[in-house]
């Protein structure tokens, strides 16, 4: 297993560095640790250097986890995509959806959320580099599919999400994470300092999503590991 504690402490205090770079506030940003993949050990690792939210891509391992490690009381943060199909899972165990990339998903959810008398709090995914292999909304329909999705009273619609262009360069990189955080501020301008969440940067590259803004970066490998190989 990694040295997950010395890796904690390792990335916290490189987004701490890039805060000072960018004149931040080192507490505007949460590193959230990706478990995906990884051992229940790991995470319990984790979760005693006192993390308490954790990232996971896949529905049933948010509703797994949530069973198996449910005498550490912690939050399963998801961060894939979500089948409309998966929506109850995610209603019933997900403390935080990051990756709300369709109307339809949001009112399967909306539909669930109902029947169980909780509200969610989400984030809208946007596709900022254009790569057809990536999900979410194109930023020039984000502001209609935010507004659509705020009217879903058990949606609490809190930001944006992207990830970045599959590239080496560092200027792309910056791009996307410079165009989310640009339209995170119009849509703030419109809803308020609660529309401000901006979760970007994963282990390859969020020191660079921090200097644009980031204030939730999600990281996997650089905190775990290389991730086992799945069955």
């Amino acid at each position: 297993m990694a040295d997950v504690l010395e890796n904690l402490r390792q990335a916290r205090a490189r987004i701490d560095a890039a805060c000072s770079r960018a004149g931040r506030d080192t507490t505007e940003v949460e590193l959230l640790p990706v478990s995906k993949t990884h051992p229940d050990a790991a995470v319990r690792r984790a979760a005693g250097a006192g993390y308490r939210r954790f990232g996971e891509n896949r529905p049933q391992e948010v509703a797994r986890r949530a069973a198996e490690l449910a005498d550490l009381d912690l939050s399963w943060v998801a961060i894939g995509r979500v089948q409309t199909n998966k929506a109850k899972l995610i209603a019933e165990h997900a403390a935080e959806l990051q990756s709300l990339d369709s109307v339809a998903l949001g009112e399967a959810l909306e539909r669930r959320l109902d029947a169980l008398g909780r509200t969610l709090p989400v984030l809208v995914q946007v596709n900022t580099s254009g790569e057809a292999a990536k999900a979410g909304f194109r930023p020039e329909d984000t502001p209609a599919a935010v507004a659509t999705l705020r009217a879903c009273p058990h949606l609490e619609v809190r930001g944006l999400m992207t990830m970045a262009a599959h590239t080496t360069d560092r200027d792309a990189i910056r791009s996307s994470f410079a165009c989310l955080r640009d339209l995170r501020d119009r849509l703030r301008d419109v809803y308020g300092p609660e529309f401000g969440a901006l979760s970007m940067g994963m282990s390859g590259d969020f020191e660079l999503a921090v200097e644009e803004g980031a204030t939730c970066v999600r990281l996997g490998s650089v905190i775990f590991g290389t991730r086992p190989a799945q069955a």
